[in-house]
């Protein structure tokens, strides 16, 4: 008799100047207005023999992390998914289109 596995979701956000690419568990509103909560971040398994820094840099950063608040303005994208795939952080240079958190502040009229 096969297990059932938890929902398993990817979840793409703004953070600073990159897109995180991350999988996690569980996913809700969070009781803080304005948040999203991440839990249970899921990783690739250290098997393989190749090694991607930008997934090893993101699972440093979240390692003993037990909840992440995400604004919604951050997020881009969140997909329900069967298999993780690699979490990856890249780099947005000359990106057309910012998120609403980034925008620059209106100039003050004295």
């Amino acid at each position: 008799m096969a297990t059932i596995q938890p929902p398993l979701y990817k979840v793409i956000f703004y953070n600073k100047d990159e897109v995180y690419e991350v999988y996690a568990r569980q996913i809700y509103q969070s009781d803080m207005y304005g948040f999203l909560e991440l839990e249970e971040f899921v990783f690739g398994e250290r098997s393989q023999l190749v090694v991607d820094p930008s997934e090893e840099r993101l699972k440093n950063e979240f390692k003993g992390v037990k909840r992440s608040y995400i604004p919604f303005t951050a997020i881009v994208r969140i997909d329900e998914v069967e298999h993780e795939g690699q979490a990856k952080a890249t780099e947005v240079k000359n990106a057309k289109v910012m998120p609403l958190r980034t925008l620059p502040p209106l100039p003050r009229e004295d």
